[in-house]
C-alpha cells in the first residue's frame, strides 16, 4: 500500500504536485519489515539501515520518482513510476538533481514518522524517571510522559540523541504520541559535515546532500510526534557524524520504546548514582531478567599469564556473576594487587561498578618507574576483557554512563566495536593543580614522591593514567569516548569518576540482548571482519 504525502512546510510546497511517492513504508516493532530499503540514495539507504538494525525497529521504504521538471503528462509519469519502483537495482536513481533531495528526504521523515508514531502508545506511557516538567531544552514547558537519551561513539565522532514524548493535548487524547502534534526537531547541531575541508565540511557523502539531511530529522520529529535533539559532541569525519546521529537517534528510540534510558539502572544517572532504574529498566536489564540469566548461561570468563624481564602478571576475569570485594575460591570478587596504589584503586573502582570479578596480581619493576606496571596491566586486563566477550554477537554492544568523584563528573560513551579509539577532553595535561601525579586522598602533595622499595606502594604518573585508558581501551577493542563535565578538584576525582562511569558504561555494552537471537548489532552483520 502506498504511503503518499504532500509538503506542508509551506504555502508554495502544499500547492506544487509532489514529486516523489513513498510505498510500503513500514516500520515492525522487533520484527523485520517484509519491504526493501529503496530511497534512490545509496548513502541515505544505509543509514536508514540503522534503525533495523540498532532500533530492533524493521524499516521499509521505496521512494519513487511521481514528475520531471520537464513537466510531462501524467500518465506518462505514472508509468515511468511504475517502471523506477519494478528496478531498484540502481541504487542512486534519485540523487540528480541534488536539488531535490530536500523533498525526497522530507517525503522518507513523514513517512517513517508516522509508522513510529504509531509504535508509540502515549497514551499507556506512564512518565520514566527521566521525564519531567520541560523547560525551554525539552519542547517549550510541555509536559513530558518519557524521555530517551543515547550518545552513540564512533572512532571520529560522537553525537547525542534526545527524543521526548510529550503528553496529549486534552483528556481525550488519542493513543498516537502524534496526536498531541508537539512532534518538532529542537535542535540539530550536526553541521559542518567534518573538517575536510575546514570550515565547510563534507557537501556530499557518497551521492546524498548533506544539505537535506535536517529536512529529514524536522519531518520525522513532526510526524511521529517526538521531539528531538541532535547535538555534535565531537566530530571531524563527516561520514561518521551522520552516522553516529542516525545510531544515536535510533538506539534512544529503542529504549524509548523499552522504557528504558541511559540516564538510570547500570547506566548511571547524572548524578552517579547507579541505583534506581525503575521497573521498566529492571524488566530489560536487571537481576531478573532475561538478559541477566542469559548472561549467566553464557558464564563468560577469562585468564591470562604473561612474563618479561620487566612485569610478571596474572589476570582472571569472570563477566557474568561477578563482582564483590575480595577474592573466593572460584576466581570471583574483586582483588588487585600491582604495586601501584591508584592503579588498584582504578581497577577495583571499575570492575565494581561493570558487576564482573576481577583478579589481578602484578610484580613489576616499580623501582624503576610505573610505566612498565601500569601499562603491561591495562594490556592484560583489556586482552582478557576481549577474550571474555568474544564475536561479541547477541551483545547490547553500546550504552553510555556518567560517573562522579568528589567534584569530578564524567560520562563515558562505548561501543564494542573491534574498531578501537579512545577519545576523551579530561583535565590531565591541563590540570588546575599542576600536578604530575594521580594522588589519592591519603596524600597531600602533587610533588615527586620519593622512590618506593620493591615492597612498597608506587606512584601513578598522570600521562600513565591516560596511557592505561589508551591500552585498555585498544587490547579491548573498543572504541570509548571520555566526556568531562566538570572537572575533579585532583586528577585522582578525575581518574575515579572515569572509573566509575566505564565500568557502568561496559556491564550494559557487555549485557546480552536475548531479543536479538545471538545475531551481531551492526548493519554489517558481524564485528569480526
Amino acid at each position: 500500500m502506498a504511503t503518499t504525502m504532500t509538503s506542508s512546510s509551506s504555502s508554495a510546497a502544499a500547492n506544487k504536485p509532489a514529486k516523489f511517492v513513498v510505498r510500503n513504508a513500514d516500520a515492525v516493532d522487533l520484527a523485520k519489515s517484509n519491504h526493501p530499503i529503496a530511497t534512490g540514495v545509496g548513502f541515505f539507504d544505509h543509514m536508514i539501515d540503522q534503525f533495523n538494525s540498532h532500533a530492533q525497529v524493521g524499516v521499509g521504504a521505496t521512494v519513487v520518482l511521481l514528475r520531471r521538471r520537464s513537466s510531462e503528462e501524467a500518465a506518462a509519469a505514472a508509468k515511468e513510476a511504475e517502471s523506477e519502483e519494478a528496478d531498484l537495482s540502481d541504487k542512486n536513481r534519485l540523487s540528480e538533481p541534488p536539488e531535490d533531495q530536500s523533498e525526497l528526504m522530507s517525503e522518507m521523515g513523514r513517512a517513517l514518522g508516522t509508522k513510529f508514531a504509531a509504535l508509540i502508545d502515549a497514551e499507556a506511557m506512564q512518565p520514566s524517571s527521566s521525564a519531567a516538567e520541560g523547560d525551554g531544552a525539552e519542547g517549550d514547558g510541555a509536559v513530558l510522559l518519557r524521555s530517551s537519551r543515547f550518545c552513540c561513539p564512533l572512532d571520529e565522532a560522537l553525537v547525542e540523541c534526545v527524543l521526548s514524548v510529550p503528553a496529549p493535548s486534552g483528556s481525550s487524547s488519542s493513543a498516537s504520541a502524534s496526536a498531541s502534534g508537539a512532534g518538532e526537531l529542537i535542535e540539530f547541531t550536526l553541521p559542518p559535515y567534518g573538517i575536510y575541508p575546514s570550515p565547510r565540511g563534507r557537501t556530499r557523502i557518497g551521492r546524498m546532500c548533506t544539505s537535506s539531511l535536517r529536512k529529514f530529522f524536522e519531518e520525522l520529529a513532526s510526524s511521529s510526534g517526538l521531539i528531538v535533539s541532535l547535538k555534535k559532541v565531537r566530530g571531524d569525519n563527516g561520514h561518521h557524524v551522520v552516522e553516529s546521529a542516525f545510531k544515536a537517534f535510533s538506539r534512544a528510540l529503542r529504549n524509548l520504546l523499552d522504557g528504558t534510558d541511559t540516564g538510570g539502572g547500570g547506566g548511571g544517572s547524572g548524578n552517579g548514582d547507579a541505583a534506581g532504574g525503575g521497573p521498566s529498566f529492571e524488566s530489560v536489564w536487571g537481576v531478573e531478567s532475561p538478559s541477566h540469566s542469559a548472561g549467566l548461561e553464557l558464564s563468560r570468563s577469562a585468564e591470562l599469564s604473561r612474563s618479561t624481564r620487566e612485569t610478571s602478571i596474572s589476570v582472571k576475569l569472570r563477566l557474568d556473576g561477578g563482582g564483590g570485594c575480595c577474592a573466593d575460591a572460584a576466581g570471583g570478587g574483586i582483588s588487585i594487587e600491582t604495586g601501584v596504589g591508584p592503579l588498584d584503586d582504578f581497577f577495583a573502582t571499575l570492575a565494581k561498578e561493570a558487576g564482573i570479578s576481577l583478579n589481578v596480581e602484578c610484580g613489576g619493576d616499580t623501582w624503576v618507574d610505573d610505566h612498565h606496571t601500569s601499562e603491561d596491566v591495562a594490556i592484560a586486563v583489556g586482552q582478557c576483557l576481549n577474550k571474555a566477550l568474544g564475536t561479541k554477537a547477541g551483545l547490547n554492544r553500546m550504552w553510555c554512563a556518567a560517573g562522579k568523584s568528589g567534584d569530578a563528573e564524567v560520562e563515558v560513551t562505548m561501543d564494542l566495536s573491534n574498531r578501537p579509539c579512545l577519545t576523551h577532553d579530561l583535565s590531565l595535561s591541563s590540570n588546575a593543580g599542576g600536578e604530575e601525579y594521580v594522588v589519592g586522598p591519603s596524600s597531600s602533595s602533587s610533588s615527586p614522591p620519593e622512590a618506593p622499595s620493591s615492597s612498597s606502594s608506587s606512584p601513578l604518573s598522570v600521562e600513565m593514567f591516560e596511557h592505561v585508558l589508551d591500552s585498555l581501551v585498544s587490547q579491548g577493542q573498543m572504541t570509548v569516548h571520555a566526556v568531562q563535565r566538570k572537572e575533579g578538584s585532583s586528577v585522582f576525582e578525575t581518574a575515579m569518576a572515569t572509573a566509575v562511569a566505564f565500568g557502568r558504561a561496559l556491564r550494559m555494552c557487555a549485557a546480552v540482548d536475548v531479543r536479538r537471537a545471538g545475531k551481531t548489532a551492526s548493519s554489517k552483520g558481524t564485528l569480526s571482519v
